[in-house]
């Protein structure tokens, strides 16, 4: 009996050397395969492509191949069974011997699945369209009017991803926040110009497309469009085998944005004795999981033991806050200077991407309980303090920069939020950093 397979991963790696033990397979062909198949007595690694199924077909005509294997981990069971005999792998598994046609579905890329997946989130997309959504355009792009009420609009765009807070997701099974993740750092990015969201669009990538999982995403993201007041208007979902583990999926996030030219926030009129005010994260956000994860894997807590106020797995996939309304309102009563939305690298790294060179921002670090999360990161990972400040957003997700006489007024609009100040700005004169924290 002849087999091949496709693909290089892991998985494949693995069914080969099973299929490879077995005396009733002849021969074994890998597509590609990889270093570790071409070391198997019985596995020749196959230069072709495993999406080009006319090539892929005539190889198999050519070699008098039986099966084709295009989900590896699905199909290891078949050659962990006790038995020295094809009986042992049942005969809907082989591939009929007069015809040996690939179809899209053997190949790993599902279309049937796909369209049940399109009909599903169709009512959720729907319902993050605001009035200038244009929904009749057709498939193949979205489209979306202008709000008639600016008069010099400025587009601003903005994209990102979740990082490895991903891997998190799938290992817990939890896939809707992760949804709001992904709006939320692409949003709270064009709020940081004053920019008012007008429409997303997301990109979700995996191995095999699972309708459930994929629509409890969506479903996040829907959620998140509407906390920004963003219509979904479009997105690509990519099947692609071989690339991805079995179970695993990325995602990546596009928002457009709109501001009046004469309005857009870029910090330039920042001055010494300005005041800096803070709106408290939800936790970690979207940021740092790399450590984390590395954290977790040092410690080996529960995921169920509490912290504060909540469970290390509630803390480790609570979704980013999503700043834009309150931000928006504030920005119509009180001339805003600067905002930095606290993502990756920090207080320390991102308040200075708002300033002038002239100026820097002292922040008294006592003015916050920092949440339990990271105080317990900390501990367990044995990490630097400095390493904590450059990292993490430490209980932050977002600061504004203003005139001090409009302190008090904007702390009471923004009470709900728990706004507070954190500090000042002050001259750089000849100190090092941008950001000195104390």
């Amino acid at each position: 009996m002849k087999i091949i397979i496709l693909g290089s991963g892991q998985a494949e790696y693995e069914i080969a050397q099973l299929a490879n033990q077995k005396l009733f397979i002849e021969a074994i062909f890998a597509v590609p395969g990889n270093a570790d198949t071409a070391r198997l007595k019985k596995v020749r690694n196959v230069a072709i492509s495993m999406h080009d199924n006319t090539n892929i077909q005539q190889f198999m005509e050519d070699e008098k191949i039986h099966l084709c294997i295009t989900d590896a981990a699905s199909s290891k069971a078949l050659f962990e069974q006790e038995g020295e005999s094809e009986a042992a792998i049942p005969p809907s598994s082989l591939s009929p011997s007069d015809d040996n046609s690939i179809s899209y579905a053997q190949s790993g890329v599902s279309i049937d699945e796909g369209n049940s997946f399109v009909d599903r989130i169709k009512p959720l997309v729907k319902s993050t369209y605001r009035k200038e959504a244009l929904s009749s355009i057709g498939g193949f792009s979205g489209a979306f009017k202008i709000p008639k009420t600016y008069k010099d609009p400025l587009l601003i765009a903005a994209t990102d991803g979740v990082g490895t807070k991903l891997k998190i997701a799938i290992e817990l099974q939890q896939h809707h926040s992760i949804g709001i993740d992904l709006v939320a750092m692409c949003v709270n990015d064009l709020i940081v110009c004053g920019a008012e969201p007008l429409f997303f669009l997301d990109y979700y990538a995996t191995a095999k497309l699972d309708s459930n999982i994929a629509t409890e995403v969506i479903a996040g993201i829907c959620e998140g469009c509407k906390l920004a007041g963003c219509s979904l208007i479009g997105g690509e979902t990519a099947e692609m085998p071989g690339m991805y583990q079995a179970n695993d999926y990325d995602l990546a996030g596009f928002s457009v944005g709109v501001v009046e030219n004469n309005e857009v926030l870029d910090g330039s009129n920042i001055n010494v004795g300005d005041c800096v005010l803070a709106l408290p994260s939800s936790g970690i956000h979207s940021n740092g999981y790399s450590l984390v994860r590395a954290v977790l894997e040092h410690a080996k807590p529960s995921l169920q033991q509490a912290i504060g106020e909540k469970t290390l797995a509630q803390w480790l996939l609570t979704p980013t806050t999503i700043y834009v309304k309150d931000i928006l309102d504030l920005k119509k009563n009180i001339p805003i200077k600067g905002l930095a939305h606290i993502t990756g690298g920090g207080l320390v790294e991102n308040i200075p991407r708002v300033l002038p060179a002239n100026v820097a921002v002292q922040i008294n670090s006592n003015s916050w309980q920092v949440p339990a999360i990271f105080q317990w990161l900390q501990q367990q990972g044995n990490i630097e303090e400095q390493e904590m400040w450059r990292v993490f957003n430490m209980g932050i997700g977002m600061v504004i920069i203003l005139s001090a006489e409009y302190q008090q007024q904007a702390l009471q609009q923004l009470k709900e939020c728990g706004a507070f100040v954190i500090g000042n700005v002050i001259e750089k004169d000849n100190l090092s950093e941008q950001c000195i924290i104390s």
